[in-house]
């Protein structure tokens, strides 16, 4: 029997065949980095670049090119000397002893960048100027927010820092900021480089320190001291807005309106909470500028039977005469880190050390850069600290 021959109908040749439809490429990982990044320096002095060398060193970058210089007339001129467009940029401002000469260089280099088409900019601004500035005076203004919002209309898109002087800036941003610790490079020194430190007492030298002592104290195993008394003048003790305007003699009041009398404020004599006989006087703080408060607590401790005294801090402007009076104090060591330069204060006292914490901030730039977490530069840190 013949086989039936299977006829196919014909193709419409409207229908043509199509092949399956592509699915769309899956979407790169998120920590993958989306476009290469930059880091420049805003300050072509020696002492300022050499923070940023350290950094870039440590990440196996090239410092950006870039010229920034003065004016004749005093005026600042940035020059971006390579293209930046749709990169991420990190600009490295440590902050020397002309301020307010650094904010317009890294003002304007963030708005040079800015209309260069930069992707992002960030600011690593180890020490964050007037951060001192931070409440109301009288009929003054609060310039850390000022700063803040002149930094985001230049053009940043976020900042790294570290220590601030009051941790409720980071309120003043419209964009995020890492505040970052130098707690435990303070605190790996004291263990490595302070012999028989664990007959060492942490001290505050005023009731204002006392947490960031006792955070100290407590990582370490160690003894707590505080120096309270009239010696001390604290910021809490200035004038506010709501002591303005003065009182003026012969003021009219308004009947029937009485308000209770504020009593004066009398500082008790000065008294330090806590033995430091026959121990190593360890004093704490974020920023050592003035240094007379300083000296003045190490004559006490001295008085109290501490056999030798070391300062530690962040941020170490060490301004006017504080090298002379740290060299003729009872002070024996005054540690900070170089988020603020200072050579030249070392080569008038050999008294103040250096801790380098150019590990943290390059790291910070590559997890920001790679858009991986930033807790892990946070591990076991507390808002103490």
């Amino acid at each position: 029997m013949p086989k039936k021959l299977l006829l196919l109908p014909p193709l419409n040749p409207h229908s043509a065949f199509r092949a399956p439809r592509a699915h769309p490429a899956a979407p790169p990982a998120m920590n993958a980095a989306r476009t290469g990044y930059r880091v420049f320096s805003a300050n072509s002095t020696a002492a300022c670049t050499e923070l940023a060398k350290r950094i870039t060193e440590r990440l196996g970058a090239e410092l950006g090119k870039s010229v920034v210089y003065q004016e004749t007339n005093g005026e600042t001129r940035v020059e971006i000397k390579e293209s930046v467009r749709g990169q991420d940029i990190f600009i490295i401002q440590t902050i020397p002893r002309d301020v307010n000469t650094a904010v317009m260089e890294l003002l304007i280099m963030a708005y040079a960048l800015k209309t260069s088409c930069a992707r992002n900019i960030i600011g690593v601004i180890p020490y964050f100027p007037y951060s001192k500035q931070s409440k109301m005076r009288k009929r003054g203004s609060i310039v850390c927010k000022l700063l803040a919002s002149m930094l985001a209309k230049a053009g940043l898109t976020h900042i790294i820092t570290m220590d601030l002087h009051q941790k409720e800036i980071q309120g003043f941003f419209s964009f995020p900021v890492d505040n970052l610790r130098a707690s435990p490079f303070l605190l790996q020194y004291i263990q490595e480089e302070i012999p028989n430190y664990r007959n060492a007492v942490i001290v505050a030298k005023s009731p204002d320190a006392a947490k960031r002592a006792q955070s100290y104290a407590e990582r370490l195993r160690l003894g707590l001291a505080v120096i309270h008394g009239e010696a001390q003048c604290t910021e809490l003790d200035m004038d506010d807005g709501r002591h303005s305007p003065p009182m003026v003699k012969n003021a009219t009041v308004h009947p029937g309106l009485e308000l209770p009398l504020m009593m004066a404020k009398e500082k008790p004599p000065i008294t330090v909470v806590g033995d430091v006989g026959g121990r190593i006087a360890i004093i704490v703080d974020d920023i050592i500028d003035d240094v007379e408060s300083f000296v003045a607590a190490a004559e006490i401790l001295k008085e109290r039977g501490a056999y030798k005294i070391y300062v530690m801090a962040t941020h170490g402007i060490l301004s006017a005469e504080a090298p002379r009076l740290i060299e003729e104090s009872s002070i024996d060591e005054v540690v900070v880190t170089n988020t603020v330069p200072h050579e030249i204060q070392k080569l008038q006292c050999p008294k103040i050390k250096t801790v380098d914490i150019s590990l943290i901030l390059s790291e910070a730039i590559r997890r920001i850069h790679n858009g991986e977490s930033m807790a892990y530069l946070f591990r076991n840190i507390t808002v103490d600290d």
